[in-house]
C-alpha cells in the first residue's frame, strides 16, 4: 500500500489524495505517516499538497450538504399534501409494482448511503492528513496554506453532526492548531469550542473536561453578550453543576474562570451555586466554596462588586436567619471557602466587613435560632478583626466577642449553650497564645464549675466534648490537672451519653502522661459503674482498668493474681470485668489460665466469704462464655470441667444465685452423665419451686440458667413435663372451681414415671353435697396451686422468647397438653381479674403467645381446639387449615371470657369462625358511653366480682382489669399485623372499643380509691394505660393499611380513635395531668393514624357529609361527643376567660387538661399539612358543633366554631380554598344557629354565645361560604 501511495504521490498531490480514498483509514494511517513525514520542505508538494487537500475538502464538503439537501427535499415531497393521485391497479399488480417500487427505493437509498460514507470517509483521510501536515517534524509546509483547510472543517463541524468520529478529529485539529498558537486560531473555536464542553457533559470523563480546561483562554474571544452564544452559555451552566466539573480541580478551576469573562454570566453562575444550597451534599458545597473564592480572585469591577456586596452578603445573613441549622451549616460551608483562605491578602477584611455589622446584633437577639446561628458563624470567624485596625481596637473587639461568648455560655437556649460551650473550648483549642490567661481562666472554670451541672444534658454532654478537644492542645494540660477532678460527679450522672462521655475522657486522660485517671473518677466509683452501669459504659471502664488489673505486659501468673484482687475487692465489678476481658483485646491462652485460677480459689479450701465465692463463679462464668466460641478453648473447658470439678463448684456455691451460674457453666461446658444427673435435680427443683416466679426477678436468672442446662443435656422432654404436671394439676382445680370443662386430648403424650392425676368433674359426679366438700377442700389450696402455674406459665413464656426453646416447645408431643392447661388457666386468671389479689398475667401471656407461634409455625392443634366429643365433628374441623383454626379459637374463646368478665355482655360461644353482631356490640358501646356522658348508670361495676376480703383495693382491682385489657389488646394486635387475620378485623375493632370504653368506665367509677392508691400502683397503671393506648392505634393503622377497607371497617376505625382520645382525656381528669404527662409521646406518634381514622369516610370515599341529625345520633353522641364537650369548653374558656360553660356539668374540670390540649394542637398541626385532611378533621369538628348546638349547649357551640376558625384555617379567606366538606358542614350550621337565636326562651349567656359564633363564622368564610351551595350565610 505505501509503495502504491508513493507512486502516485511522485505524480502529484490530486491523485495522492484521490487514490488514498480508496482505503480504509486505519490500516492507512502508517502509510500516510511515513509518506508525508518524508516530504522536505523544498518539495513541491509542500505547496502543492495543501492546496490539494483544500479543493479534496471543499469538494467533499459540497458534495456531502448536496446529498443532505437532496434528501431533505425528497422528504418533503413526499410528505407534501400537494402531490397528485395516483393512479388506482388491479390488486396483483399493486404487489408487483410495490415490490418493484420498494427495491428501487431501497436501491437508491443505500447508493445514497454509500456515497454519504465515502464521502465521511474520505473527509477523516484528510483531517488525518492536515493533522500530519500541522504536527510535521520539519515544518515542510506554511500555516497559511492549511489554514483555510482546517477552516473549512471547522465551519462544517455541525454538518459531519451524524459521525462523532470525524467531529472528534476535526475538534482535535482545532484543539492542536490553538495549543500551538498558529495564526488565525481564533476563527477555529467558535464550533469546536461547543463540541468539547458538549462532549464532556455527554461522555463525564476527566480527560474531555481536561481538555476543556486547556482551552480556557480561547473562551475570553467569545462575545457573552451576543445572542448567538446562547447555547454555549447553557452548556457552561450545566457545567457549574456537573459533578466532573466541581469535583474535579481542573473543572473548579475552570469554573472560576469563567466567572471573570461576563458580569451577567457571572451573576447566573451565582444564582445557581445559591440555589444548590439548600440540597448540595457537605463534598458539593464545600466544592462550591473552592470555586466561589477562585472565581473572587479572578473578577473584577461590577462582577467583584456582585459577588461581594451581594452574594457574599446575603450569604452572611442568611446564615444568622436560615430557618433551619441544617440550611444555615449548608450556607457556612459557602462561606467556609473563605474563611479557609483568610490569610490570602484581602480576604481578612471581607469577612470583617460584610460580618461585623450584623453578627454581634444578631447574638443579642430574642430568637434563640438567630442567636444560635450568628453564634456559629462568630465561632468560624473567630477572632473577627480588622487587618488595618489598630492594637487597641483589635483588643477592643477581642474583649467584645469573649463577653458575648460568656454571656451566651448563660443563655437561656439549651442548643444555644451547647454551641457556645464546644465553641469556647475549640477557640482555647486553636487561639490558646493570643488569649489573654485571665480570659482563658475564666472560660475554662465557668465551663467547668457551672455548665458541667446544666440542668439539660446535651450541655452537660457538650461541656466533655469540648475539655476532649482542648486536651489535644499540650498547653491546656496544666489548667486542666487542676479543674478536672471536679467532673467526678458527671460519672454517674443519669444520661447513659453523659456517662459514656467522661468514660472516653478518662480514657484519653490515661493516654497522656501528665494525668492520673484516678484522681478525676475515684477508683471505687469506676468499680461500682463497672458493676452496675450498661453494657457500653461498662466495657469502657474494663478498658480503663485492664492496664491495670489485667495487663499483658507481666507474667501470666502476675495477671491473674492482680484480677484475683479485683474480683475480691468488689466482686461484682470484677465479674463485669472478666465479661469484657476477651473483647479488649486480652488472649484467649491468658484467659484460659484466669479461668483455672479461678476454678481453683473456689474449690480449694479457703475462708472466702459468700460474696467473693459468688462473684469469682460470675468470672468464671463470664469468661467461659467469652471462650465457648472458640473451638480449642471450649474443649479445654471440657477438660477443665471434667470429672469432680463441676461439683466442687456446685457444693461451693452457697448461693442461689452462685448454683444458677454454675448451672449456665454446665450448659456451655456439657458435662457427662453422672455430673449431668446431679446438676439435674437440682435445675428440676428450681422449675418445679416456682411459686411467685413471675415477680422475682433474681429467681428468674436463676430458672433461666436451669433451662439451658435442661436442654443442653437433653432432658428438654422431662422438664417440659414437669412444667405440664404442675399445668394440669392447676387446670383441674380450676375446673372444679369455676365449673369449667377440660376439653378433649390428644391421643398422644409423653411416657414419663408420674402419678397420674384423677380428678372428677362436678357435673360426671352423682354426689353433689360430695363435689361441694371436695370444692371447698380444694379451694384451700387453689392459691398455692394457682401461683405455681403462674409460674409455670411464665417458664413456658419465656422459652417461647428463645430460638432453641421455642423449637423443642413447637416440637414437643405434649404441645396439646400444654396448650389445653394453658386455655383453662387463662379463663380462671380472667374470671379473677378484679376479684383475686393474687391473679396473674403469666397464663394469658403464654396462652396467646403459643398460639401465635403454633399459627406462625403452621403447626396442628386440630386435637385440642376441637372443643367436641363429636367424631364427625372433630373430623370436619380437622378439614379446616390449622393455622386458622388456632388462631381463630383462641380469639374467639379471649373475646368470650373478657365479656363474660365485663359482665353486661352475656357469654357467647365460641365458635370457630363467629363475628359479634354488630348491633349488639354498636348498642353496648352506647350503654358504656352513656356510663362516661354522665346520663344513665350502668351495670359494669367490678365491685359485683369481688367474693374475698376487703384488703384488695379498688385502685389494685382496676391494674388488675386494666392488665388483663392490655394483655387481650396486646395479643389482637399481634395477631391483626403478623398474622394474616384481616376477615376479624372488624370484630376486633369492635371487641378493642369496648374494651377501651371499660377502662374509662372503671378508671371514672375508682377514681377516687385510685388517686389514693400507693405510687407503686399507679405507675404500673399508667404503663399499663399507655399500652393500652399504643396497642389501640396500632389496631387502627393496621386496619387503614388493609387493602380490603370497607365503610364498616372505617365506622369502627372512626369510633376506635373517638374512645382512643376519649382514654386520653379519662387517664388525665382521673388521674391526673402531672402523671398523665407520660401519654404526650406515646399519643404524638399515633395522631396521624387518629386523623385519618376520625374522618376516614371523608378520604378514603369523597362524599357529602351526612345531615347533622343522622351523624349526631349515631357517632358523635357516643363516641367522640366527650371530647368534644370538653375541647369546647377549653376553647370557650380560653376565648372568654369565664367559667365553663353551665350546660356542660358532666364534664371534669377542663383547666386540668394541659395534656389533652397537647394532643389536640397536635391534631390541630397534622391537619393543616394537607388541605384533604384539613377539610376533613375540620368537617368532624364542625358536624360536632351542629350535634351540641341540637342539645343546646350553646358555650360549647362557640368553642367549636373558635377552633375551626381560629385555629384551625385562620382568618385568611385563600386558606379556606377547597375546603367543601368543612364549608357544607357550617352552611348547615349557620341557618341553625340563625334558627336558635329566634328561640325567645334562650338565656343572655346562651344569645351571646350564639351571637359570637355567628359573628365568627361569617367573618371567617362568608366569601367563599357565599359562592358554595344553594344555602349561602347570606340568604339565611
Amino acid at each position: 500500500m505505501e509503495k502504491e501511495l508513493s507512486s502516485y504521490l511522485q505524480i502529484s498531490a490530486e491523485d495522492f489524495l484521490l487514490h488514498a480514498t480508496k482505503f480504509d483509514l486505519k490500516p492507512l494511517k502508517p502509510a500516510l505517516k511515513t509518506l508525508i513525514c518524508r516530504i522536505d520542505p523544498s518539495s513541491n508538494l509542500s505547496a502543492s499538497l495543501p492546496l490539494a487537500l483544500q479543493a479534496s475538502i471543499s469538494r467533499s464538503i459540497d458534495s456531502y450538504k448536496r446529498l443532505l439537501e437532496s434528501k431533505s427535499d425528497a422528504a418533503a415531497a413526499a410528505a407534501s399534501p400537494f402531490s397528485p393521485p395516483k393512479k388506482q391497479v388491479l390488486r396483483s399488480s399493486r404487489r408487483r409494482k410495490n415490490a418493484e417500487g420498494s427495491g428501487g427505493e431501497d436501491e437508491s437509498g443505500s447508493k445514497g448511503n454509500s456515497k454519504k460514507q465515502f464521502l465521511v470517509q474520505s473527509v477523516e483521510i484528510y483531517a488525518y492528513m492536515l493533522s500530519l501536515c500541522i504536527s510535521h517534524p520539519k515544518n515542510a509546509f506554511l500555516d497559511s496554506d492549511l489554514l483555510l483547510s482546517v477552516q473549512a472543517l471547522h465551519d462544517s463541524l455541525v454538518v459531519f453532526e451524524s459521525s462523532q468520529d470525524l467531529q472528534s478529529a476535526i475538534a482535535n485539529l482545532c484543539e492542536e492548531w490553538w495549543k500551538g498558537q498558529l495564526p488565525g486560531r481564533e476563527t477555529l473555536i467558535s464550533q469546536s469550542l461547543p463540541f468539547l464542553v458538549s462532549r464532556s457533559l455527554t461522555l463525564l470523563k476527566k480527560v474531555d473536561a481536561h481538555r476543556v480546561y486547556a482551552l480556557r483562554e480561547a473562551f475570553s474571544l467569545l462575545d457573552f453578550d451576543d445572542e448567538s452564544i446562547e447555547d454555549l452559555k447553557l452548556l457552561l451552566v450545566r457545567c457549574i453543576v456537573t459533578p466532573l466539573y466541581y469535583k474535579t480541580e481542573e473543572g473548579r478551576r475552570f469554573i472560576a474562570y469563567l466567572f471573570g469573562l461576563s458580569e451577567q454570566f457571572t451573576k447566573e453562575a451565582l444564582a445557581i451555586i445559591r440555589s444548590q444550597i439548600p440540597l448540595g451534599r457537605k463534598s458539593a458545597l464545600e466544592a462550591y466554596a473552592d470555586i466561589v473564592f477562585r472565581g473572587w480572585k479572578v473578577v473584577e469591577g461590577s462582577s467583584k462588586n456582585e459577588l461581594e456586596n451581594v452574594f457574599l452578603q446575603n450569604l452572611v445573613e442568611g446564615a444568622i436567619h436560615a430557618s433551619s441549622p441544617s440550611l444555615a451549616a449548608s450556607i457556612r460551608r459557602i462561606i467556609g471557602g473563605f474563611v479557609n483562605q483568610r490569610t490570602t491578602d484581602g480576604v481578612e477584611k471581607l469577612l470583617f466587613r460584610l460580618s461585623e455589622p450584623v453578627i454581634f446584633r444578631s447574638l443579642q437577639v430574642a430568637n434563640s435560632n438567630v442567636r444560635q446561628n450568628a453564634l456559629h458563624l462568630l465561632l468560624d470567624l473567630f477572632p473577627l478583626e480588622d487587618p488595618v485596625a489598630t492594637k487597641e481596637d483589635k483588643d477592643a473587639m477581642l474583649d467584645k466577642q469573649f463577653f458575648l461568648l460568656e454571656r451566651l455560655l448563660q443563655d437561656e437556649c439549651p442548643g444555644v449553650r451547647v454551641v457556645a460551650v464546644e465553641g469556647s473550648c475549640r477557640i482555647l483549642h486553636l487561639f490558646w497564645e493570643i488569649i489573654p490567661s485571665s480570659a482563658i481562666t475564666k472560660t475554662i472554670a465557668n465551663i467547668v464549675d457551672d455548665i458541667s451541672h446544666d440542668v439539660a444534658c446535651e450541655v452537660r454532654l457538650s461541656t466533655l466534648n469540648g475539655i476532649m478537644h482542648m486536651l489535644g492542645n499540650p498547653q491546656t494540660h496544666e489548667i486542666l490537672k487542676v479543674l478536672l477532678p471536679r467532673l467526678g460527679d458527671l460519672f454517674s450522672d443519669p444520661v447513659l451519653a453523659v456517662r459514656m462521655a467522661i468514660s472516653d475522657l478518662l480514657l484519653a486522660l490515661r493516654d497522656i502522661r501528665t494525668f492520673q485517671f484516678h484522681k478525676v473518677v475515684d477508683i471505687d466509683a469506676l468499680l461500682s459503674s463497672l458493676a452496675n452501669d450498661q453494657p457500653s459504659v461498662a466495657r469502657k471502664i474494663a478498658r480503663l482498668l485492664i492496664p491495670s488489673y489485667f495487663p499483658s505486659k507481666v507474667t501470666i501468673e502476675e495477671a491473674c493474681n492482680r484480677c484475683i484482687t479485683l474480683i475480691k475487692r468488689s466482686p461484682n465489678a470484677g465479674a463485669r470485668f472478666c465479661e469484657f476481658a476477651l473483647a479488649e483485646g486480652s488472649s484467649a491462652k491468658s484467659i484460659m489460665e484466669l479461668v483455672k485460677a479461678l476454678v481453683n480459689l473456689v474449690a480449694s479450701p479457703n475462708d472466702l466469704v459468700s460474696g467473693v465465692i459468688e462473684g469469682v463463679i460470675d468470672a468464671a462464668a463470664n469468661l467461659c462464655k467469652s471462650l465457648a466460641s472458640e473451638k480449642t478453648c471450649k474443649a479445654e473447658l471440657m477438660l477443665l470441667f471434667s470429672g469432680q470439678k463441676l461439683k466442687q463448684l456446685f457444693a461451693a456455691a452457697v448461693t442461689k444465685h452462685a448454683q444458677a451460674t454454675v448451672l449456665d457453666i454446665a450448659s456451655i461446658v456439657s458435662p457427662d452423665n453422672g455430673i449431668a444427673l446431679t446438676l439435674t435435680r437440682e435445675c428440676m427443683a428450681l422449675i418445679k419451686n416456682c411459686s411467685g416466679l413471675p415477680n422475682i426477678f433474681e429467681k428468674q436468672a436463676e430458672v433461666r440458667s436451669a433451662h439451658n442446662l435442661m436442654m443442653s443435656t437433653g432432658r428438654f422432654d422431662e422438664m417440659l413435663a414437669a412444667l405440664l404436671d404442675i399445668l394440669q394439676m392447676a387446670a383441674s382445680h380450676c375446673c372444679l372451681r369455676f365449673g369449667l370443662e377440660m376439653p378433649c386430648q390428644s391421643g398422644r403424650s409423653l411416657k414419663r414415671k408420674k402419678e397420674n392425676l384423677s380428678v372428677k368433674h362436678p357435673s360426671k359426679s352423682k354426689n353433689v353435697k360430695g363435689n361441694k366438700s371436695v370444692r371447698d377442700k380444694g379451694s384451700a389450696n387453689f392459691q398455692h396451686l394457682y401461683l405455681l402455674a403462674a409460674g409455670a406459665s411464665w417458664q413456658i413464656k419465656d422459652l417461647l422468647s428463645s430460638l432453641n426453646g421455642r423449637d423443642a416447645i413447637l416440637k414437643s408431643p405434649i404441645l396439646e397438653q400444654v396448650f389445653s392447661a394453658l386455655k383453662i388457666i387463662s379463663e380462671a386468671s380472667i374470671n379473677l381479674c378484679t376479684s383475686s389479689q393474687y391473679m396473674d398475667m403469666s397464663p394469658v401471656l403464654a396462652y396467646t403467645a403459643l398460639c401465635l407461634h403454633v399459627k406462625l409455625q403452621n403447626m396442628n392443634l386440630t386435637g385440642t381446639i376441637d372443643g367436641s366429643n363429636d367424631k364427625n365433628d372433630a373430623s370436619k374441623s380437622a378439614k379446616l387449615p390449622a393455622r386458622e383454626m388456632a388462631l381463630d379459637y383462641v380469639m374467639n374463646h379471649l373475646f368470650s371470657c373478657i365479656e363474660n368478665l365485663f359482665g353486661n355482655f352475656p357469654a357467647e360461644e365460641c365458635r370457630k369462625s363467629s363475628n359479634l353482631p354488630s348491633k349488639s356490640k354498636h348498642d353496648r358501646k352506647i350503654e358504656l358511653q352513656d356510663q362516661i356522658n354522665g346520663q344513665r348508670k350502668g351495670q359494669i361495676d367490678a365491685d359485683s366480682l369481688v367474693d374475698d376480703g376487703s384488703s384488695f383495693t379498688n385502685g389494685e382491682k382496676t391494674l388488675n382489669l386494666v392488665k388483663m385489657v392490655t394483655a387481650a389488646l396486646k395479643f389482637i394486635v399481634d395477631a391483626t399485623t403478623i398474622c394474616d387475620v384481616s376477615q376479624n378485623q372488624e370484630r376486633s375493632l369492635q371487641f378493642v372499643s369496648t374494651c377501651i370504653l371499660v377502662v374509662i368506665s372503671t378508671l371514672k367509677r375508682h377514681s377516687l380509691d385510685i388517686v389514693e392508691s400507693k405510687e407503686e400502683i399507679l405507675k404500673d397503671m399508667l404503663v399499663c394505660l399507655k399500652s393500652c393506648f399504643t396497642y389501640g392505634a396500632k389496631l387502627v393503622n393496621v386496619v387503614l393499611k388493609s387493602s380490603s377497607m370497607s365503610s364498616l371497617l372505617l365506622e369502627e376505625a372512626s369510633n376506635l380513635a373517638n374512645n382512643l382520645i376519649n382514654l386520653i382525656m379519662s387517664i388525665e381528669s382521673y388521674v391526673g395531668s402531672k402523671r398523665s404527662a407520660c401519654l404526650i409521646p406515646v399519643a404524638k406518634q399515633w395522631v396521624p393514624d387518629l386523623i385519618i381514622a376520625l374522618c376516614g369516610q371523608n378520604i378514603f370515599t369523597v362524599t357529602a357529609p351526612e345531615s347533622d341529625e343522622a351523624r349526631g345520633n349515631d357517632q358523635y353522641n357516643n363516641c367522640s361527643l366527650p371530647w368534644l364537650k370538653v375541647l369546647g369548653n377549653l376553647e370557650l374558656l380560653e376565648l372568654s376567660n369565664t367559667n365553663r360553660d353551665e350546660d356542660a356539668d358532666s364534664v371534669p374540670e377542663p383547666d386540668t387538661f394541659s395534656v389533652f390540649r397537647k394532643v389536640v394542637e397536635m391534631i390541630v398541626l397534622f391537619s393543616r399539612r394537607n388541605s384533604k385532611v384539613l377539610d376533613s378533621i375540620g368537617s368532624v369538628f364542625s358536624t360536632g358543633a351542629a350535634v351540641l348546638l341540637l342539645k343546646e349547649y350553646y358555650g360549647l357551640v362557640l368553642g367549636l366554631v373558635h377552633l375551626i376558625c381560629v385555629k384551625l384555617v385562620g382568618h385568611e379567606h385563600q386558606e379556606w380554598d377547597n375546603l367543601e366538606l368543612m364549608l357544607a358542614s357550617l352552611q348547615q350550621l349557620y341557618p341553625q344557629l340563625e334558627k336558635s337565636l329566634q328561640d325567645l326562651e334562650l338565656s343572655e349567656d346562651a344569645r351571646n354565645a350564639l351571637e359570637k359564633a355567628k359573628t365568627m363564622l361569617h367573618s371567617a368564610c362568608l366569601i367563599d361560604i357565599g359562592g358554595h351551595g344553594s344555602g349561602s350565610m347570606e340568604e339565611a
